[in-house]
């Protein structure tokens, strides 16, 4: 039985929240596995854990541009759809 103050989310919310939690479950299954590898090889954690972020101190500028581009996107559309559901909202 559905509550009538109770909202039910849309299926892009949804869509959404599985692609960020499936994205970042690879990014820390895929960084324990690089650490857990130069910990084989005999480096310290603090070395493993350097060389597991080092790609992005070494990103030229073309690379920063489409990460920053990439990312100010993603907020943009966090913020819309925010923006169009408060809007939806006070029209009630």
């Amino acid at each position: 039985m559905n509550h009538p103050l109770r909202e039910e989310p849309n299926s892009r919310s949804v869509i959404g929240m599985k692609i960020m939690g499936i994205t970042f479950l690879m990014m820390g299954c895929l960084t324990a596995f690089s650490m857990g590898l130069d910990l084989l090889q005999g480096y310290d954690v603090s070395k493993a854990w350097q060389n597991a972020f080092s790609p992005f101190r070494v990103m030229e500028l073309a690379e920063l541009f489409v990460l920053y581009l990439l990312l100010f996107l993603f907020f943009t559309g966090i913020g819309y759809d925010f923006y169009k559901k408060k809007k939806a909202n006070t029209k009630r």
